[in-house]
């Protein structure tokens, strides 16, 4: 009786022990080499693809950890941040602490934050943070509910930038929000690629949240 390739398979499936109970052919059975040359045995094939199987976990494994020390980095940066917000002393502490915090330890080259809310203390209402904001750009940042990532959004916002030099190319842009929004934190910077619209928004969702409820004891 001639046996086909299927009848081989479904033996082997049908008795697992079969090598068990017959591993010399494992060292006798050879194959052709995945990547050229002479033929190996079964044994060594298997070997070479364990080996292979190893490479590719150890790549995982490594991108998951450098993952990991990733998201420790910017969870320690997060954590500087908390600390600031909650020793600012007052208004312009604050304001002044946010922007240094994501310049420095974020590496954003251009930070600004914008209010529509009224200040608490009118001293405060000086302050850039409370200049005047159009109509367009309110209604559009309560309707942001998840932070904007991405080229600029067809929103006048150039004069809230000093000392730029080359065009800006690229935005992060958070609603501050209580009940509903009442202001807007912009990043930006000359690198198209620095925000983009694929990329995470997780830190810089909870940054707005923990700069929003900060702001609110200077807001009424």
């Amino acid at each position: 009786m001639e046996l086909n390739d299927q009848d081989i398979v479904q033996f082997l499936r049908a008795d697992p022990q079969f090598f068990s109970r017959n591993g010399f052919l494992l060292s006798e059975i050879v194959l052709p080499s995945q990547h050229g040359g002479v033929a190996v045995s079964l044994v060594e094939r298997q070997q070479v693809a364990l080996r292979d199987k190893i490479r590719v976990l150890e790549s995982k494994l490594h991108e998951l950890i450098q993952f990991g020390e990733e998201n420790d980095a910017i969870g320690e940066r997060v954590h500087r941040l908390s600390l600031g917000l909650l020793s600012a002393r007052n208004f312009e502490a604050l304001a002044s602490m946010v922007t240094h915090n994501l310049s420095e330890d974020f590496k954003v080259p251009h930070v600004a934050m914008r209010l529509w809310a009224a200040p608490q203390d009118q001293t405060d209402a000086d302050n850039a943070e409370f200049n005047d904001v159009s109509a367009e750009i309110r209604d559009w940042a309560n309707t942001l509910s998840t932070p904007y990532c991405g080229h600029r959004p067809g929103l006048d916002i150039s004069n809230w930038f000093d000392e730029v030099n080359a065009p800006l190319k690229s935005f992060a842009m958070v609603a501050l929000r209580g009940e509903s929004a009442f202001g807007l934190l912009v990043m930006a910077s000359e690198d198209e690629h620095r925000f983009y619209p694929e990329m995470g928004t997780l830190y810089l969702k909870r940054i707005g949240e923990l700069v929003s409820v900060a702001l609110l004891r200077y807001i009424l």
